[in-house]
């Protein structure tokens, strides 16, 4: 017993160096990468980089200088550098298999910063979902749905598949179809939507607003209303003209058809 108090002593007095500085190199180092990404964010900024990028960078400089810490405490330890870069090597190749996922969304991330198919604060549908780019990281992508939802998708898909972008040029063009009775007048109902539209501060000039016939319905003259708005006029747009249509219409006494229901009874 007496020895093997001895030896446990021995270790402990002759381990217990490296055991402790390696605890302060691991707590120093830790500290360090926070400070360090704070600088690399600040000098992004001031050098006016996109938002996107900024993150993107801050997030792949976090992640390597992480993983120079750990070898450098392993080193510190006493765990040969070359024996565990080959276990970082054997566990990379055995992670990577399992998670190719995760690689092919690392790769879509690093695409999807390269070629700016979007940026923050862009409006964009894509595999199937709607929304405001909140954040870009690595590995996925975060949206804000209109209606408050946080939406997380991954890179890899998002930069496999198609993305519609309604923000990247500025402007939309809003689609709508109004119908009017065969009896009224067309010229007279397009002057009435053309007015509409026009007095509409947030229809854009450039381009014009048109209005069209579209089609000739079973009970109606539909016809094609097309203003433009800056991306963030679209809903008001949209809406407003609806409703001032609906309005201008009616104090022109022009009729918008609805379903009839006609019955026919038989005298016996």
């Amino acid at each position: 017993m007496e020895e093997y108090i001895q030896m446990i002593k021995t270790v402990v007095v002759d381990f217990s160096p490296k055991v402790l500085a390696a605890l302060a190199i691991l707590i120093v180092g830790w500290i360090s990468i926070g400070f360090i990404i704070r600088i690399v964010k600040r000098v992004m900024k001031k050098r006016e980089l996109d938002e996107s990028l900024s993150k993107f960078m801050a997030s792949l400089v976090s992640w390597a200088l992480k993983v120079l810490l750990i070898v450098t405490v392993a080193s510190k330890l006493g765990i040969e550098t070359t024996s565990f870069a080959a276990i970082i090597g054997a566990a990379g190749l055995a992670i990577g298999l399992a998670l190719q996922g995760a690689l092919s969304n690392f790769a879509g991330g690093a695409l999807i910063i390269l070629f700016k198919p979007f940026k923050i604060g862009d409006l964009i549908e894509a595999q199937g979902e709607k929304g405001v780019v909140a954040d870009i990281q690595i590995f996925t992508t975060t949206l804000t749905s209109p209606t408050n939802k946080r939406i997380i998708m991954p890179n890899g898909a998002l930069s496999n598949g198609n993305i519609t972008n309604y923000t990247a040029e500025g402007k939309l063009r809003v689609d709508l179809t109004i119908g009017v009775g065969y009896g009224e007048d067309i010229k007279k109902t397009k002057e009435v939507l053309m007015d509409v539209l026009v007095s509409n501060p947030k229809v854009l000039k450039d381009p014009a607003p048109t209005v069209d016939v579209s089609a000739l319905a079973d009970s109606s003259v539909n016809f094609a209303v097309r203003p433009w708005a800056a991306a963030e006029d679209y809903w008001a747009v949209y809406f407003g003209t609806l409703e001032n249509a609906k309005n201008a219409l009616d104090a022109a006494g022009i009729e918008i058809p609805y379903p009839h229901q006609v019955e026919i009874h038989k005298e016996a």
